[in-house]
């Protein structure tokens, strides 16, 4: 298999035959768990971490479509990216990743409010961009929650 069908898929995790995104979202929050509980968190370095996430993610799924097809399932590394910007200048705690979970499989399953929309941006940016804004949705819904007091 090849570097980019491994990166696209998230270490083979994009074979699962059902809720391979689920799955990925799944892990990418117990990493993120660990990242916190092993005190390697900075909202910078997260930051970048989305970013490098992007624009690999970008490029890897424009290559992965081309053997696999047009948003294949097998493709979860958008699922990666969604869940970490879903928790982008958050504090990070149980509450907040399971909430960010929720939201995150909320909105990138059912893509209301203008996201299924972004599905059709070329070269696997379409992939990519209907997670990271299903993912800017979730991290604003937690946001109100936060300023609002409903979670600490």
């Amino acid at each position: 298999m090849t570097l980019y069908k491994i990166i696209a898929s998230f270490f083979g995790i994009g074979f699962i035959k059902k809720g391979a995104g689920t799955v990925a979202s799944l892990i990418t929050c117990g990493l993120i768990y660990l990242y916190v509980t092993f005190h390697l968190y900075s909202n910078i370095r997260f930051l970048f971490l989305n970013l490098i996430l992007f624009v690999i993610g970008g490029i890897v799924s424009n290559k992965a479509e081309r053997s696999w097809g047009k948003d294949s399932n097998k493709i979860v590394i958008d699922e990666v990216l969604g869940m970490t910007v879903s928790l982008l200048f958050l504090p990070i705690n149980f509450i907040t990743i399971v909430i960010a979970f929720v939201l995150f499989r909320f909105f990138d399953i059912l893509k209301p409010l203008g996201i299924r929309k972004t599905e059709k941006l070329k070269n696997g940016w379409g992939v990519m961009v209907d997670d990271l804004v299903a993912g800017i949705y979730s991290n604003i819904i937690i946001q109100i929650l936060i300023i609002t007091n409903i979670i600490k």
